[in-house]
């Protein structure tokens, strides 16, 4: 019986895992992709709805305008909920807010859901912003939430598993979007509300799992419910140490209240921290690994794969991310935080330059376009193996738990507004640049990588103390070469 319920104790921390991620990252990689695939079954909707309005078709500039608001609504609406994310997670908890979070998703698959038979596009244009607004909420939250609830050695792993969750709904909103299954004229309605049965599965599977145990004692207080957190989520193991060490960090923050985002940018205490998430939220969009997928189709084209086939191939980008966010879930408490970031930028930069050669001389050299290829799937793969999934997680664990909801906040809205932006600026970049249009995301990789290098500290196996405290050797620097010259007695009342 003991050997049992250890069993199943060990497994909670899983569930929980899965739960939060099926209706958390998941949709937003999910809902990212469902879109591609019925884009000219949705515009041709949205004419013949407008001539049966009004007796005349839409202008082609016209349907290319409603389709790009549809499109870059849900930037929007992520912009939205990154800002909500945080005051929901201080007042309803981590769990509480991916669970009231699924409403949004509910509400977006009835619009779309019920769209052609209302005859109205509008619909799906609303849909599309409550997605965002879902897709905002849970980026934030779900590593939040697990960063929290995993233990110090398995703090990256568990949180990283939200790239994961995001890379495998990239990955089943292609198959499902495919002609065959949902992506076919009378079945895109489906496809877009298909999004709800993650929802429901979180839904009934999350309320039965822990909430996050530093949230129940940092911020509520409630120690009790935090040590039956952590037994459910631990099994057997002794919790003295990480009690102790949740009860030190409380003790650290005593008295101070949650953050709100511009009072982060006004403590000094967190700057280089404040610096480090801006700099790699930015460049998570500014990299330019969503615009190879705007690539990808002309790319395949040139290289000789049919038109009817391109839909298969471009799975295998979706494939790519995934297999590198499960493969960086492996290796990341082996070859840490720091390694994996400098690497994939590193890289990235690498590739950005043989894929701009590679265009430049496709017409000319036959197998260029089989380079450029290559590219594509490797810009893709570099991403994945840090980039994507860490840069999720850093928020967590170099924030304590009063600054954390705030940073997540800041780290969404430069995540969905930099989004936003390169969906309106690309087509500008790649008329301006042509075949060296990747030449600015070149140099936001070179950058950044220089940063990390120079700048980011290592926070593999640390706990939040740790951490904390090695930032505060930069923060503080001009104090601490100060203090040298101070007696014990004179620094002592300096901090008083």
């Amino acid at each position: 019986m003991n050997k049992l319920q250890k069993l199943v104790q060990s497994r909670v921390l899983i569930l929980t895992v899965c739960a939060a991620g099926i209706g958390g990252t998941f949709q937003y990689g999910y809902n990212i992709t469902i879109i591609n695939a019925p884009t000219t079954h949705i515009q041709t909707f949205m004419n013949e709805t407008w001539l049966e309005r009004t007796g005349a078709p839409l202008e082609n500039n016209m349907i290319l305008l409603l389709w790009s608001f549809i499109v870059s609504v849900y930037p929007l609406g992520g912009l939205t909920g990154a800002l909500v994310a945080g005051p929901m997670a201080i007042k309803l908890g981590r769990k509480t807010s991916l669970l009231v979070n699924n409403v949004f998703v509910i509400i977006a698959a009835i619009l779309s859901g019920f769209s052609r038979m209302a005859k109205s596009f509008e619909m799906i244009m609303l849909s599309r912003f409550f997605t965002g607004i879902n897709a905002g909420v849970s980026m934030n939250i779900q590593p939040m939430y697990l960063g929290e609830s995993a233990p110090k050695k398995l703090r990256g792993a568990v949180a990283l598993t939200s790239a994961s969750f995001t890379a495998l709904g990239l990955v089943l909103g292609q198959v499902f979007g495919i002609s065959e299954l949902l992506g076919g004229e009378e079945s895109w309605p489906l496809l877009l509300a298909s999004n709800v049965v993650p929802a429901l599965i979180q839904m009934v599977t999350l309320p039965w799992l822990p909430e996050s145990p530093r949230y129940l004692l940092i911020d509520r207080g409630d120690k009790e419910s935090c040590i039956s957190a952590l037994r459910k989520l631990r099994g057997s193991a002794d919790l003295s140490s990480e009690i102790e060490e949740i009860l030190a960090e409380q003790a650290a923050i005593e008295g101070q209240r949650a953050k709100k985002p511009w009072e982060l940018f006004q403590n000094p205490a967190v700057r280089w921290q404040l610096i480090s998430i801006i700099v790699l939220s930015s460049a998570m969009q500014l990299c330019g690994n969503d615009s190879m997928y705007f690539y990808a189709g002309y790319v395949f084209r040139e290289a000789g794969i049919p038109y009817d086939k391109i839909q298969y191939v471009i799975i295998g980008t979706g494939c790519c991310e995934l297999i590198t966010a499960v493969t960086c879930n492996i290796v990341i408490e082996h070859a840490g935080r720091k390694l994996l970031i400098l690497g994939g930028y590193s890289f990235m930069a690498v590739w950005a330059i043989v894929f701009m050669v590679a265009l430049s001389q496709q017409s000319q050299i036959s197998w260029m376009p089989y380079l450029s290829m290559t590219c594509i799937f490797a810009y893709i793969l570099s991403f994945g193996i840090g980039p994507a999934g860490v840069t999720g997680i850093l928020p967590t664990e170099i924030f304590d738990q009063m600054s954390r909801p705030a940073a997540y906040m800041i780290c969404g809205s430069l995540l969905w507004f930099n989004l936003f932006m390169i969906g309106m600026a690309f087509p500008f970049i790649v008329e301006g640049l042509g075949h060296f249009c990747y030449l600015p995301f070149f140099v936001v990789c070179v950058c950044t990588a220089l940063y990390v290098g120079f700048f980011l500290p290592e926070t593999k196996g640390k706990s939040f103390l740790e951490i904390s405290e090695e930032f505060n050797k930069r923060n503080f620097k001009t104090q601490t070469h100060e203090n040298l010259w101070k007696g014990p007695e004179e620094i002592k009342s300096t901090m008083l």
